[in-house]
């Protein structure tokens, strides 16, 4: 039987952007990542990328928002570890359109939205939480966005404080409820070895923002990787920014 490698980690939404300079990070600090995402040759065309710089890295095709994806990846991933060390929900998606007025944007943007920023990282927690429970010391980051925290969004000297940023209500909702689910987590995990923290990347360039960011994507990576390898004597159940804590 191989060896079994002493960290394992699974990061969603890994093929490209933010995603992918995680699985980077982590892989050059020695975890063995999953890269995963919903497209298989996509996944593989990124692990390979990452592969032939020497980094430890495997794909796994998972879709967040079809619960018998999730529960294939959590059984795969058992079946090759027996647990999982860290855990990065980075998958997300924005849909809406910048210039519209919050009341102008379509229902169905807040249910396709909520989908999979929330209810898929939701269900693919929950999935694989009996796996991280078997680690020494479990970490769950759940990537939010400053656009969650409702006390920045209502500080008009904040640079989120003006018509684009407003225009993406559903987006900005769904970040804050990946923050409540993280304190309520970490509530429940109070006492295990296991740390759950929200992070926001910093304003990226993706294509997600349309090029739009101040930061280019490695920068956006680093809190994750820093929250996803905190020692026993880090915190659990808090919303930073490369080490800051941010206002809820």
């Amino acid at each position: 039987m191989p060896e079994q490698p002493s960290r394992v980690a699974l990061v969603t939404g890994a093929n490209r952007g933010i995603g992918f300079e995680i699985v980077r990070g982590l892989a050059g600090n020695g975890v063995h990542v999953l890269l995963t995402g919903r497209d298989r040759a996509a996944a593989e065309a990124a692990t390979a990328n990452l592969r032939a710089t020497g980094l430890d890295v495997e794909p796994l095709v998972l879709d967040i928002t079809k619960p018998d994806s999730v529960s294939a990846a959590a059984a795969e991933v058992e079946n090759r570890y027996g647990r999982l060390d860290i855990l990065v929900n980075n998958a997300g998606i924005r849909v809406e359109e910048y210039g519209k007025a919050p009341s102008e944007q379509p229902l169905r943007q807040w249910r396709e939205t909520f989908e999979t920023n929330v209810f898929g990282m939701v269900e693919l927690t929950k999935a694989l939480l009996p796996l991280i429970r078997r680690s020494e010391a479990g970490r769950i980051v759940n990537v939010s966005s400053m656009l969650a925290s409702l006390g920045t969004h209502s500080d008009p000297d904040s640079y989120i404080y003006n018509d684009k940023f407003k225009s993406l209500p559903a987006y900005s909702a769904s970040k804050s409820a990946i923050n409540s689910w993280t304190v309520h987590l970490a509530y429940e995990l109070r006492g295990t070895p296991i740390k759950v923290n929200s992070v926001h990347p910093g304003y990226t360039k993706t294509d997600m923002n349309e090029g739009d960011g101040d930061q280019d994507v490695a920068k956006g990576a680093e809190t994750s990787v820093m929250m996803a390898l905190i020692g026993d004597d880090g915190p659990s159940g808090v919303y930073v920014h490369l080490g800051e804590v941010l206002p809820w």
